[in-house]
């Protein structure tokens, strides 16, 4: 019989940093997972794991080892995603920010002075990021933001407001995208900064665990010191950010996808009905065959992608594909375990409904599925269907 984690026989593609990596953050995630159906009923990110997932290598898992990252590939990094998000989307959430859109940054668009100063910090958890772009009335228009960086001697002052920012109510830096006289650019914003506030975003009843929040600019001075001398790129610059965050989630997706079908598996070949076990019966084996060959399908784009990444050969069109694909179906899955273990099925005594809420907003954050649609549709047409 096929072992379920391996059923396409995926892991001998693997090498053995690979398997490392993913095998000691799954050995991680499985001593701390159980401590989230707490932490997703009251609403509160364990801030305890912090040094546990630094002292990992979680944090800058791609940058080089001279600012404390771990110098892995990106296969090893879309594993690790996949086993933080089998345990809760929030361990993803938290990594996959201080990874993919706060060190990413700085380390591409940041200065030498920048990337000495921070870099080594986050890569030890000591520094938590989060990253503004999204805003009230701006989120799928990047574009359309109102967030203004007007220069002044010696720096900027930043006006206006970033929205469902993840980590912001712990962040200690943020990556902030404003629109100054020259564009879009990049600035690093210290939480002490004067006119800077970050406010919790209460009452979700999804993403519990991850703590949410919008900051507020009021007349804040960012010296010079602090503006991102690679993000003359204008909107590119966020955007090569985002592919890197829809990377990890389609990744990370996918594990949370292969939790919901471990805990229906396990659940209906024990539950008993009408004299043997429900996964005995045909509509519960079809329901767990498609959600199976679902998590193969993607496991294995998702391997490719990150084979071609490691090349330089990564397409945007295709992290876009990726992060659709996986959540769209990861969503589904998540739904059909929930139907399988009945009534259990919305009790945090199981997994479930905790990843399918969670999947929810993960579906719809770094690009929405219809903007995925989009993106794809014009590369394979050309044409632009946007505006």
């Amino acid at each position: 019989m096929q072992p379920m984690d391996d059923f396409a026989q995926l892991d001998g593609l693997l090498s053995s940093d690979e398997l490392m990596i993913r095998d000691s953050v799954r050995q991680f995630v499985t001593g701390v997972t159980p401590m989230f159906a707490q932490a997703f009923e009251d609403a509160n990110y364990p801030r305890s794991l912090t040094g546990d997932m630094a002292k990992l290598g979680l944090f800058g898992l791609t940058l080089p080892q001279q600012y404390g990252g771990s110098e892995a590939n990106y296969v090893a990094y879309g594993l690790a995603c996949q086993e933080l998000e089998r345990g809760d989307s929030a361990l993803r959430s938290f990594a996959s920010v201080q990874n993919s859109l706060c060190m990413y940054p700085i380390l591409e668009m940041g200065s030498d002075e920048q990337k000495n100063k921070f870099l080594p910090m986050m890569s030890q958890g000591k520094l938590i990021g989060c990253f503004g772009l999204t805003e009230p009335d701006a989120g799928s228009d990047p574009s359309s933001m109102r967030t203004t960086a007007k220069k002044v001697s010696g720096g900027y002052v930043l006006n206006g407001t970033k929205m469902w920012i993840t980590n912001a109510p712990i962040a200690d830096l943020a990556i902030v995208f404003a629109k100054t006289d020259d564009g879009i650019r990049g600035f690093i914003v210290e939480q002490e900064f004067e006119g800077f506030e970050r406010l919790e975003i209460k009452h979700k009843l999804s993403l519990r665990a991850s703590l949410t929040g919008e900051l507020v600019f009021k007349d804040c001075f960012v010296p010079d010191s602090h503006y991102l001398p690679g993000s003359e790129k204008g909107l590119a610059s966020p955007l090569k950010c985002l592919t890197q965050a829809r990377y990890g989630i389609a990744w990370g997706a996918m594990g949370a996808a292969m939790a919901c079908f471990d805990a229906a598996l396990s659940y209906t070949k024990e539950r008993q009905q009408f004299g043997k076990p429900v996964a005995s019966f045909q509509l519960v084996q079809k329901d767990l065959v498609d959600m199976l060959t679902e998590i193969v399908k993607a496991q294995t784009f998702h391997l490719h992608l990150g084979r071609l990444m490691d090349q330089g050969l990564q397409d945007y069109t295709l992290v876009s594909m990726a992060k659709m694909n996986s959540c769209r179906e990861a969503l589904k899955i998540a739904r059909q375990a929930r139907n399988l273990l009945g009534a259990n099925g919305i009790s945090l005594e199981y997994p479930v409904i905790r990843h399918m809420t969670n999947l929810e907003s993960v579906f719809t954050y770094e690009g929405t599925d219809n903007i995925h649609h989009l993106i794809i549709g014009r590369a394979i047409t050309g044409l632009n269907a946007f505006v």
